[in-house]
């Protein structure tokens, strides 16, 4: 069966830079980021002092009774018990996609339409389930907290809530989660098994979700947020944690013009590789990335020359940013067609497994808008980075063809690659 072509035709964003498409698109011309100054790591204990905090959502209690969300969203209180506070992102930004997609309830819910998710759960409520089990006995704990607090809360309770019938998953892949559930979803569609496939990214943005990375000395130690998270520049020290939630609706041709909708982009297709280097660090050239990326450019039937724009994986940390230059400088060996390269994270800070669908809706705007984000904070660029491409400010031109990469823990790699549609 010949392969079907897979559009995006639908965002939902709740992120540290804005909570919908105007906000972001904003963001992304102007590099405005959306790292603060974090009351609850401004303590003696914590190395740490600044996230990129999602803004106008009250999520930060252990209950839920105390959340709060926009005005414009309505989450049903039965359904509100069961989520962690990154699930409250999620069903805002799910309500946005549907919104902005145009997608009939009737498919909505049906046996076409699938949803991927990918999140890693919610630390906090875990450790108070876990502490009150402990301290008053396993029949005080909440029935719901194993459904809000572990890695497959978000396709659990979005599954049920919006009424899902065709295919769903959890993805845990750490930092490339939502790549793998974006290139799984494409692969639905172009094989002819969905129409249609919802890909969810989502990640509490508080002190148990950001912090523990600290032992690991991957943050930033940074006091000023303007300067924390800054990929690609020779004195960067780390990434910025945040959280939020992003939604991609991904369809197929005959389902989006059966029924009017309009195309951010097209999903070309995707690679994946790994590492077999090391449990936390990328291994030092980039040897999976480069395998993922050479792969997505053979599934899509796109040379590398023809590639404009690379969104980054680029995290901001001294070992990760020249291991993925060195697999962009191996795999664009073309001096002359070298792709303009930047990272959004300088932004928005590093969403974990939200990074990757967050990523890619970036492209996506970026395509429709008209303009490629620039790598914001860099004051000295690494000389690993010489020779290529490092676009320091926001070009007014769209890519006609982007590539968006994403790493994770035990170096599972991906690449995406997309392209732009005529309007």
């Amino acid at each position: 069966m010949a392969s079907r072509r897979v559009f995006i035709t639908g965002l939902g964003l709740i992120t540290s830079i804005g909570n919908d498409k105007a906000a972001v698109v904003e963001s992304l011309r102007e590099l405005r980021h959306g790292i603060v100054a974090y009351p609850p790591f401004n303590v003696a204990e914590s190395p740490v002092r600044v996230l990129a905090t999602v803004k106008d959502f009250e999520v930060d209690s252990l209950d839920f009774e105390d959340w709060r969300a926009p005005a414009r969203y309505r989450i049903r209180r039965e359904a509100l018990r069961s989520l962690a506070p990154h699930g409250v992102y999620a069903w805002c930004a799910m309500q946005q996609c549907i919104e902005d997609s145009g997608l009939a309830e009737t498919l909505m819910s049906h046996e076409r339409t699938g949803l991927y998710a990918a999140s890693g759960g919610s630390p906090a409520l875990l450790h108070q389930s876990m502490d009150r089990m402990n301290r008053s006995g396993v029949m005080r704990c909440s029935p719901t907290g194993i459904v809000a607090s572990i890695a497959g809360t978000l396709n659990f309770n979005l599954v049920a809530g919006f009424k899902i019938l065709g295919a769903s998953c959890g993805f845990s892949s750490a930092c490339a989660s939502s790549g793998h559930a974006l290139g799984f979803a494409y692969d639905e569609i172009a094989l002819g098994r969905q129409d249609r496939m919802f890909v969810v990214g989502g990640e509490d943005c508080n002190r148990e979700s950001c912090l523990p990375f600290a032992a690991m000395r991957a943050l930033s130690v940074q006091t000023d947020p303007a300067v924390a998270s800054r990929p690609f520049d020779a004195d960067r020290d780390g990434f910025v944690g945040t959280g939020g939630a992003v939604v991609a609706l991904l369809e197929s041709e005959e389902s989006m013009r059966a029924r009017g909708a309009t195309a951010y982009c097209e999903f070309l297709g995707w690679g994946q590789g790994s590492d077999g280097h090391s449990v936390a660090m990328s291994h030092p050239d980039g040897a999976g990335l480069r395998v993922a990326m050479r792969r997505a450019l053979a599934a899509a039937g796109v040379d590398a020359s023809e590639v404009d724009y690379i969104n980054a994986h680029a995290t901001s940390t001294p070992i990760g940013d020249v291991s993925e230059l060195r697999a962009i400088r191996a795999v664009f060996s073309d001096s002359a067609a070298r792709p303009r390269v930047s990272s959004t994270k300088a932004l928005t800070g590093h969403g974990l497994s939200l990074a990757s669908v967050m990523e890619a809706a970036f492209c996506a705007l970026a395509m429709r808008e008209g303009f490629t984000p620039g790598s914001a904070h860099i004051r000295r660029l690494d000389p690993a980075a010489e020779g290529l491409a490092i676009l320091r400010e926001t070009l007014n031109e769209g890519p006609r063809i982007a590539m968006s990469n994403s790493s994770g823990f035990g170096g599972a790699n991906v690449s995406l690659v997309f392209r732009s549609v005529d309007r």
